[in-house]
């Protein structure tokens, strides 16, 4: 019982202290990318763009294509459900509501965390390992401006636009069944979502992906970081980076709905 109380005890700290050390990245990023340019150190524009495409433009083909098949597996399921009660009609807000509300935002989330955040681990880790990160520090080039900054910028930037995508790859592949089955034109079906959404459900998804986007991009480089026992370490810190992506993206998104929703 003692040792499981210690041992219990020191995740805790090690938990705490991890947080701790994730918002202290986010507060150092967001310093240098509001005050680098008035302290004559500004986040390079070119490191921003490339980040932007490894995170954002080269992930768009598989979050159109997983964004799609959601999208017809939600048709699938509901007109199944629906004609029990024959309310197949309703299918429609219940993809626009769900699309737009919860999965677009979490398809691009969870491709972006098992894409982009265990490539982002393991490049600073492999700096981390072999001394990079310290030679950085030695030129007086802030890690953190040099290699957070922009990730988190490209994070901001990229993670809403990925969630346009999905919604929009969603809707149609929901659609596309939805017509072949209904009879109904894609263009009624993309008609009556626009008719049934708001403003407010496109923004719920855009402000998950915000938040989504900083959880991803500060675990990814605080598992850089820490990376230690070489080789293997470096392979575990960076499934570790992916694991817990996803576990912060799946609570995030409970605790967004559960606010959202009341």
């Amino acid at each position: 019982m003692r040792t499981f109380i210690e041992r219990t005890g020191e995740r805790t700290l090690g938990a705490i202290e991890e947080l701790g050390y994730a918002f202290s990245l986010c507060i150092e990023s967001l310093y240098w990318l509001l005050a680098g340019p008035f302290l004559q150190q500004p986040v390079r524009l070119s490191a921003v763009v490339a980040e932007m495409m490894k995170i954002g433009v080269l992930a768009v083909p598989v979050v159109l294509l997983l964004a799609f098949a959601n999208g017809a597996m939600m048709a699938i399921q509901g007109l199944a459900t629906l004609r029990e009660f024959g309310a197949e009609s309703q299918v429609v807000a219940g993809i626009a509501y769900s699309v737009t509300r919860e999965f677009g935002v979490l398809i691009a989330a969870i491709v972006v965390a098992g894409r982009s955040g265990s490539a982002i681990a393991a490049r600073i880790g492999s700096m981390q390992m072999s001394q990079e990160v310290d030679a950085l520090r030695v030129m007086g080039v802030e890690p953190v401006r040099h290699l957070v900054a922009p990730i988190l910028l490209a994070m901001l930037i990229m993670m809403p636009v990925l969630t346009m995508f999905a919604n929009a790859a969603a809707i149609i592949g929901g659609g596309i069944y939805t017509s072949m089955t209904l009879s109904m034109p894609l263009a009624v079906f993309i008609e009556q979502c626009f008719d049934v959404l708001d403003w407010s459900d496109l923004a719920q998804g855009l402000y998950k992906a915000l938040v989504f986007g900083t959880l991803i991009a500060l675990i990814a480089c605080a598992n850089g970081f820490s990376v230690s026992g070489g080789a293997e370490g470096l392979g575990r810190f960076t499934t570790r980076s992916v694991v817990l992506s996803i576990a912060a993206i799946v609570v995030a998104d409970m605790i967004f709905t559960y606010f959202l929703n009341r």
